[in-house]
C-alpha cells in the first residue's frame, strides 16, 4: 500500500453519502497521497459538486484534484482515467446489481475487475476499519511463478492495511477434496492434502507472525470458504487477486473475485500480477 501515489475515486453522483471517498480519504491520510475525483457522466453538470468535495478534501489536508468524463460506458471511462491521472488504486462503491440483470448482462463492477490497469478495492459499507480483521485470500496449492508471486504482493497487502489500522492479519486458503483416483497418493487422503497447505502456508505464517488461530485452511470451494470465513471473523476487508486466464490478452478474471464480490460483508481488494495490469495499460494505450 506504500507505493500507492495517487488513487482514483468513483464519485456516484446519485448517493448522497460517498462511502468510497470516505475510504479512500482514510487510507490517503495513512499513506500521504493524492486523490483523484471522478464523476462518470456526460448528461449533467456536476462541477459544484466536485468543488464542494475538493474543499472538504482540502480542509483534511488531502490534496485532491477532480473531473467529469465518459467514454462509451462506465469502465473504460474509469480505466482511461487510470492511466490518464496515473493512479495506482481505484476505490469504487459496491452494489449488488439484480440477479436478473446480472444472469442477462455482465455487471459493470465485474468488467472494472477485469480490465482496471489498477488494483481495484471495492467498498461494501462505510464501517470502520479501525482495530478490524483483515483477511488474505490465497491458494497456496498453486505452484507456478505467477501465482506464487501474486499470493506474496496479497499477503503483504494485507499485512500493511493491518499495520495501518491496527488489525489482525488472518490467512484463508482452500484445499480440494480428496481423490481417490488420484496417481499422487498424497491427494487420496483429506489429512495428508490438509498438512501439504498448511506447509505450504508456513513461509507466510513464519515472515508475517500469523498464529495458528489466524490461519485457517479447510476443504472445500473458495468462492464458498473465504465468505464464510470473513463472515465469521467480521473482516474489515478481504484481499484477493486474480490471475489472467485462455490468454493475457483477453485480460479474463479468474471467477472468484466476481462471485464472492455480492457474497462478502467486508470491503475487497482485488489484485491482479504486475505483467497483467502493465499489459492491460499498453492495450489502453492503442
Amino acid at each position: 500500500m506504500q507505493a500507492v501515489k495517487r488513487i482514483l475515486v468513483v464519485i456516484d453522483p446519485t448517493q448522497q453519502e460517498q462511502v468510497a471517498l470516505t475510504r479512500a480519504s482514510l487510507i490517503a491520510g495513512f499513506i500521504e497521497c493524492e486523490l483523484h475525483l471522478l464523476v462518470c457522466e456526460d448528461r449533467q453538470d456536476y462541477s459544484d459538486l466536485l468543488a464542494r468535495l475538493r474543499v472538504e478534501q482540502d480542509a483534511k489536508g488531502v490534496r485532491c484534484s477532480v473531473t467529469q468524463d465518459w467514454h462509451n460506458n462506465l469502465t473504460d471511462t474509469i480505466c482511461r482515467a487510470v492511466t490518464r491521472e496515473g493512479c495506482d488504486l481505484v476505490v469504487k462503491q459496491h452494489r449488488p446489481d439484480n440477479p436478473l440483470r446480472k444472469a442477462l448482462l455482465t455487471p459493470d463492477d465485474w468488467k472494472l475487475l477485469r480490465y482496471c490497469p489498477a488494483p481495484v478495492l471495492m467498498v461494501k459499507n462505510g464501517d470502520s476499519w479501525m482495530k478490524g480483521n483483515i483477511l488474505a485470500a490465497v491458494d497456496v496449492g498453486n505452484h507456478d511463478d505467477q501465482h506464487h508471486v501474486l499470493h506474496d504482493t496479497i499477503v503483504s497487502h494485507a499485512a500493511d492495511i493491518a499495520e495501518m489500522v491496527g488489525g489482525q492479519l488472518h490467512l484463508v486458503s482452500a484445499h480440494p477434496a480428496p481423490m481417490l483416483s488420484s496417481a499422487d497418493p498424497d491427494y487420496q487422503l483429506k489429512e495428508r492434502i490438509a498438512a501439504d497447505y498448511l506447509e505450504k502456508a508456513g513461509q507466510y505464517t513464519a515472515q508475517y507472525g500469523i498464529d495458528s488461530a489466524h490461519l485457517h485452511i479447510a476443504e472445500g470451494p473458495a468462492d464458498f470458504l473465504i465468505p464464510q470465513v470473513a463472515g465469521q471473523l467480521g473482516a474489515s476487508v478481504t484481499v484477493i487477486g486474480t490471475i489472467a486466464r485462455k490468454g493475457i490478452a483477453g485480460a479474463l478474471i479468474g471467477n472468484t473475485a466476481e462471485v464472492v464480490l455480492d457474497q462478502l460483508n467486508s470491503d475487497i481488494l482485488v489484485l491482479k500480477p504486475e505483467d497483467t495490469l502493465a499489459h492491460l495499460e499498453a492495450l489502453l494505450e492503442k
